[in-house]
């Protein structure tokens, strides 16, 4: 058998041409073990007028074909080549295509997923179809504009119940039977069926529920009526927004395991990674990001499933949209008012770091030849990129004639699929202005521009500002004047002006007496880097945090950390600032974002290890000023946040040692799961647990996320035996779970165990390779990901890595991580020398 095709954009394009496509019988026995389960697949199909007969395929992969017949006539099982059965002499007029199948179960997140949870020993599987993974659950003509409606049945063990994309009931002979679907693409096709817990509701005369498994059923009980509140608050929001109804005749969001991404928008049953079903403490801040994926994947019914994009090179008009309605829409319905500090702290920097790497991509390339390239785009900038340009779209053009160009998109093209072309000519139709040349200047083009000011003073003792613009696009922007407020001594700053501008300019622009701060890009309505001129940075040192807006001080913030990664800015004086400045930080978002590039990036990576201790030293003080500012229980998410990055910092074991036996912070919070694996992990990498703890630790949670905790302490652990455990488990043995693998990785590499970890920095490039082959996409982006050695900030682990992309046979999921994992390690690098 040949090797598994993806399909080329070609062939989509031929494919589309010769055939419509008109219903799916799907039906599936998951009763038939633990390894495989029955497929039975009728597809009906039309062949457009041809004088001859012609030859196409349909796309499958099977463990075992048991038969196919074509309009009744038997197909050779032999025949199937790779993926793909031949489809050879066909007439024009209807078809009938019969596939009957033995299809594997995946631990990878792929296809059927099948877990079995350590807590009760209770099972569930769940289809995650994207791209070219429809193929492992039911034979279909997979590409996103030969829509069909699907029927599905599926029969599963006593005292399990099933969830579709339409309302489902069982039947007299106990399988279930899931509503006839509209017509979707068929990587939308969803089946999730378990033991689930399960609470119901009705919104607007349709059947909305919320599921996961049993033993995370007090914890979706706790929640269940903020994630409610968020699904119909957001749904009404839509319909106020968009003229086309909710297009589904339900709406499912189902928690699962060892989910992949962040949520999968399949019409009517949203499937979310489970660990959004908190078992322990979180911040206000994470239950927003909650929040935002729940109005994220809500988006895209309307962006994605009711119109969808006609091939992968417009995966923008999904990404970029949800992302940018999600964040817009939980801002204007539910009490998560700030949103868009998060985006611009955490969520932006995503897209800046994507757009600055070789791997970089237009939001809307022009060319995405295969479904392995298109695979390769779901990242920042499809994401964050893309929802950055829409608001500036917004910006640029305003709301109403913006919701007027979306609301005759969805109009002309519901249930069917449109392009790039398709969405602007809609949204010039709404407004005069040229979106056009808009599209091609931010759509089209790679890279990020910069924004330098320069203030230049006048005879009268004015001031005037010109803005250096490196880059090509245009951008409408405000410009904030801050001056010190003189009635003040804790550095608090007052906004004097904003000034909208368009760049690039075209005249000078007034500003009257020079300002303390001058704020490019204030309120953060565009996509650019931003510098500070002289006398504006001296005002960031001292008064960072006394900027009135949190979205001003996220902007800032954001500008820090690109000069940090520039290397315009020493990784030490952000750590300062963030010294300075965090503990009178009042927005949560902000303190985790700071945190997070400090710990992870600055002092992790950009640091040389000999400044890496006296770097941790720093952000353990801070963390110790935002405890002892905690201390009063007025702000549980700011103590939680210092106690965790507390606990990540900690260069001696002593003090967090003595809060796991304990049980408790002084003063709170005591310890739940997240807080003792946390814990417990840290210790780890200092050499300060021994197996038989981790173990007890294991008994006390035995939960899948104990699991997890379990194999991430014990490669964490400074042992030469546990090391090589960890190593042969993630790539001699395909027996970890994609989530298990994940967790492994995360333990292995420690800046701390440089010395011990060396030989396996060169075994690397190999070993992934390989396992890469094996065990396909997800778990490529998982090794590329997590298990690359990203401590090793050297120039022999760059020279390693350049010869791997020269030299091996990598397939594009891991060659993508690793190009994107090398620019940052050279980026690193060039930091630490300068």
């Amino acid at each position: 058998m040949s090797p598994m095709s993806v399909l080329t954009r070609d062939e989509a394009q031929t494919r589309a041409k010769l055939l419509d496509v008109h219903r799916y019988e799907i039906t599936l026995d998951l009763t038939r073990g633990d390894e495989t389960f029955d497929s039975r697949t009728v597809i009906h199909f039309t062949v457009r007028g041809k004088k001859k007969a012609t030859d196409t395929f349909v796309e499958l992969k099977p463990a075992e074909l048991r038969s196919a017949t074509l309009d009744g006539e038997p197909l050779d099982p032999g025949t199937l080549d790779g993926n793909r059965l031949p489809l050879k002499g066909l007439t024009a007029g209807k078809h009938e295509l019969r596939v009957d199948t033995a299809m594997r179960y995946s631990r990878t997140g792929e296809g059927m997923h099948r877990f079995t949870d350590p807590a009760d020993g209770e099972t569930y599987v769940y289809s995650n179809l994207f791209l070219d993974d429809v193929q492992r659950v039911f034979a279909a003509f997979d590409q996103p504009d030969l829509k069909a409606v699907f029927d599905l049945t599926a029969t599963v063990p006593e005292g399990w119940t099933v969830l579709a994309n339409g309302i489902t009931e069982q039947q007299h002979d106990g399988s279930w039977r899931a509503a006839t679907t509209p017509p979707i693409s068929t990587y939308l096709v969803a089946v999730a069926a378990g033991p689930w817990h399960s609470v119901r509701t009705e919104h607007r005369g349709l059947p909305f529920g919320i599921h996961c498994r049993r033993s995370l059923a007090p914890y979706l009980d706790t929640d269940a009526d903020e994630i409610l509140d968020v699904t119909r608050a957001c749904f009404d929001r839509y319909h106020e927004k968009f003229e086309e109804p909710y297009p589904f005749d339900s709406y499912d969001q189902a928690f699962v395991p060892e989910f992949n991404a962040g949520a999968m928008e399949n019409p009517g049953l949203v499937t979310f990674r489970d660990e959004f079903v908190y078992r322990s403490a979180v911040t206000d801040t994470e239950r927003q990001t909650r929040a935002m994926v729940i109005a994220h994947e809500m988006a895209h019914m309307w962006f994605g499933d009711l119109v969808t994009l006609r091939w992968w090179d417009d995966i923008w008009l999904n990404e970029s949209f949800a992302e940018y309605m999600g964040y817009q829409t939980l801002t204007e319905a539910t009490r998560f008012t700030d949103t868009w500090v998060d985006f611009g702290i955490a969520r932006k920097a995503w897209g800046y770091d994507a757009d600055q790497r070789p791997s970089t991509h237009p939001v809307a390339p022009e060319a995405v030849d295969d479904t392995a390239a298109a695979l390769l785009n779901f990242d920042g900038i499809s994401y964050a990129k893309g929802a950055s340009a829409l608001r500036q779209l917004v910006a640029w053009l305003g709301e109403k004639d913006f919701l007027a160009g979306i609301n005759a998109h969805f109009t002309r093209h519901r249930f069917g699929n449109a392009t790039l072309a398709d969405f602007i000519d809609n949204l010039a139709g709404a407004t005069e202005r040229d979106v056009h040349a808009w599209a091609d200047a931010w759509l089209r083009t790679t890279g990020v521009d910069t924004f330098t000011p320069k203030v230049t003073r006048g005879a009268d003792s004015t001031y005037t500002l010109t803005i250096d613009h490196a880059g090509s696009r245009p951008h409408h922007i405000t410009v904030g004047l801050y001056d010190q407020d003189l009635g003040d001594e804790q550095g608090h700053l007052t906004l004097r002006d904003q000034i909208e501008l368009d760049l690039p300019q075209t005249a000078e622009q007034p500003i009257g007496k020079r300002p303390a701060l001058l704020l490019l890009n204030d309120g953060d309505l565009t996509y650019a880097k931003i510098r500070f001129d002289p006398d504006s940075f001296a005002t960031i040192t001292g008064s960072l945090s006394g900027l009135p807006d949190p979205l001003t001080r996220a902007v800032v913030w954001n500008a820090l950390r690109d000069a940090v990664r520039d290397a315009e800015l020493p990784p030490t004086a952000y750590l300062e600032a963030a010294r300075t400045h965090l503990p009178r930080e009042t927005d949560l978002a902000i303190v985790q974002g700071v945190l997070a590039f400090a710990t992870t990036q600055v002092a992790d990576r950009f640091l040389t290890p000999d400044q890496r201790p006296a770097g941790l030293t720093t952000l353990t003080a801070l963390c110790r000023d935002l405890i002892r500012r905690t201390e009063d229980g007025d702000n549980p998410g700011l103590r939680l946040t210092a106690v965790r990055h507390r606990i990540d910092t900690a260069a001696h074991p002593d003090t967090i040692a003595a809060w796991l036996a304990d049980g408790t912070v002084p003063g709170g919070p005591e310890l739940d799961p997240e807080l003792r694996w946390r814990l417990l992990g840290r210790l780890a990498v200092l050499g300060a647990v021994d197996d038989a703890a981790i173990a007890e630790e294991l008994e006390r949670d035995p939960s899948a996320t104990g699991q997890e905790g379990a194999a991430r302490c014990r490669a964490a652990m400074p042992d030469p035996e546990a090391k090589r455990a960890a190593w042969e488990a993630m790539f001699a043995s395909d027996d970890l779970s994609n989530y298990l693998f994940t967790a492994t990785a995360q333990g292995f590499w420690q800046p701390e165990q440089a010395d011990i970890l060396q030989e396996y920095v060169s075994r690397y490039w190999t070993d992934a390779v390989s396992l890469a082959a094996r065990r396909g996409p997800a778990i490529a982006d998982a090794a590329g990901r997590w298990a690359f050695p990203v401590y090793a900030v050297d120039s022999e682990t760059l020279a390693l890595g350049e010869r791997c992309l020269g030299e091996a046979e990598l397939i594009p999921a891991l060659r993508r991580k690793l190009v994107d994992q090398l620019d940052d390690l050279g980026r690193a690098l060039r930091v630490r020398e300068a």
